[in-house]
Parts: structure tokens; C-alpha cells; sequence
């Protein structure tokens, strides 16, 4: 009860002190920092293992299993997906810069024009709104097929989230504040687990790092079941005991803006195999 006690005290003493020193850039060099002290043989590169970075027999297991992942054929499936031209004869492909290379390090990004978030899923859907086909729901699996294809054209890009413009900080300032709100009867917030408790086990598993998670997503926990970062954000919804919000809503798309800046700079590396 302590540590718990402790960790909710802790969370509460970084919002703060983000809140004192409030920038998008001040904000993701001061949450590196954290992870910094309490673990500072740690390089920063290494967080795009997630929690594996604490466990050397995880991450053993991991680089066993993508040497003949079991989810290729799910990948595959994305693939012929995003390859299909529309019933206009167009594709995915044209939708994008460089058809589609390099292009989901930059999502989320904020449309001015829109007023709003826009994710990389999103982007998706508005393309096939575009070429008169029916948007995919958020949180079915034909959208996290496609996207486990379409990022992996972005391997290896540097996470590259922008936040420019007034409207663009208050939805920055709006994902923030729902990263480190408590919510649920457990009273847990993201910040509870994924900054003050990384690197500390829970059961029988360690708690990552919130650095590094957008780099890895929709990731593929057991075999071939795929699951978006959203579709993550409703399971710990879930697991606090809150109510959980929709994938593809305002607050999730701006949680996903927030988290996904502070993976600046880090390689994508999807899709991959998480436990």
C-alpha cells in the first residue's frame, strides 16, 4: 500500500513539475530525464523494446521470435489489403507521400483545417472515404490489419509528431492532462504505471516506459492476436476498473497525440510481438 501510495505521490509531483515547465519539448526531455535517473545504463534507443529493456530473457525470447514471427500471415493479409485498388481503381499508396514510405512517424498530427487530432488509422479511413469506399471502426480488427502493414513501410523512420499552433497545443495540453489523470477504483492514471512504476514488476511482468511505445504499434501479444494502441488504451481502461472510452475518440486520439511526441527521435520498429 505504500508503494502505492508513493507512486500516486510521484506521478503527482511530475505533473507538476511538467505543468511549471510546459512545452511539448521541455515536457518529453523531462520525462527522458526521469527514466534517466532510475536507470542510467539504460541508452535511449533501447526503449523501443518496451519493457523488454528490464528483462534480458524477454528480450532474448523476443529477437527469437521475429527471426520467424507467427503473425506473418496477418501482416500479409494488411498487405494485399493495402494493395487492393478501390472500386475507382485507386490506392492507399496515392493517398500518401512517397506512397506511404516514411509517412506514420508523423502521425498523430493536428489539422488545422479539421480542428482536430488526426492519427495514422484515421488517415486511413479518410482515404478510403476519399475514394468512395466505408470508413473501418476503430476498434475492429480489419483496421489494425491494415495499419500492422502500412507502418511497416515507416520502419526504421524517426518518430517525427509536430505540435505547432495554439489549437494544437491545447489538444497536446488536453492529452497531457489525461496521461497523468487517476481514474477508475484503482485511482491509476498511465503516469501511475508507465512513468513512475517503469521498470517494476507487476505480477509477473515489468511495466514499460512510456517513451517508446508509439514506435511499436499495433503490436501482436501471443501468436497472431493483434491489438492497436488504442485498443491498449481500453484494455487499461479496463484494467484500472474506469469506464473506457472508444477507440477513435477525441480523448483517446489526444492521449495517443501526447504519448506518441514523446517517442521523438526513435526508430518505428513495427509490427512486432509484445507478451
Amino acid at each position: 500500500m505504500n508503494k502505492i501510495i508513493l507512486a500516486f505521490v510521484g506521478a503527482g509531483l511530475i505533473a507538476g513539475s511538467l505543468a511549471a515547465n510546459a512545452s511539448p519539448e521541455n515536457d518529453r526531455k523531462q520525462i527522458i530525464n526521469t527514466y534517466k535517473k532510475k536507470y542510467p545504463k539504460i541508452k535511449l534507443d533501447q526503449y523501443v523494446y518496451g519493457a523488454m529493456i528490464y528483462d534480458d530473457g524477454a528480450l532474448d525470447q523476443y529477437k527469437t521470435i521475429m527471426d520467424f514471427p507467427p503473425f506473418e500471415g496477418v501482416i500479409e493479409e494488411g498487405k494485399a489489403m493495402w494493395e487492393k485498388p478501390f472500386a475507382n481503381g485507386k490506392t492507399y499508396a496515392e493517398c500518401f507521400p512517397n506512397g506511404g514510405k516514411n509517412a506514420a512517424g508523423n502521425y498523430p498530427q493536428f489539422d488545422d483545417k479539421q480542428g482536430k487530432v488526426v492519427t495514422f488509422e484515421m488517415a486511413l479511413n479518410a482515404c478510403r472515404e476519399a475514394n468512395g469506399e466505408k470508413a473501418m471502426e476503430y476498434s475492429g480488427k480489419e483496421i489494425g490489419k491494415l495499419t500492422s502493414y502500412a507502418r511497416t513501410l515507416s520502419d526504421g523512420m524517426k518518430m517525427n509528431v509536430k505540435v505547432q499552433g495554439p489549437a494544437a497545443q491545447e489538444a497536446f495540453e488536453r492529452g497531457k492532462n489525461m496521461f497523468f489523470q487517476r481514474r477508475g477504483q484503482l485511482n491509476f492514471s498511465c503516469a501511475t504505471c508507465h512513468m513512475d512504476n517503469a521498470g517494476h514488476r507487476i505480477r509477473s511482468e515489468f511495466l514499460s516506459p512510456a517513451v517508446g511505445h508509439a514506435t511499436h504499434w499495433p503490436v501482436f501479444r501471443g501468436g497472431d492476436n493483434l491489438v492497436t494502441l488504442q485498443q491498449r488504451y481500453a484494455q487499461c481502461f479496463n484494467q484500472v476498473r474506469a469506464v473506457s472510452l472508444k477507440p477513435g475518440s477525441q480523448e483517446f486520439n489526444e492521449l495517443e497525440y501526447f504519448h506518441s511526441y514523446l517517442s521523438n527521435g526513435l526508430p518505428m520498429k513495427a509490427s512486432v510481438f509484445r507478451k
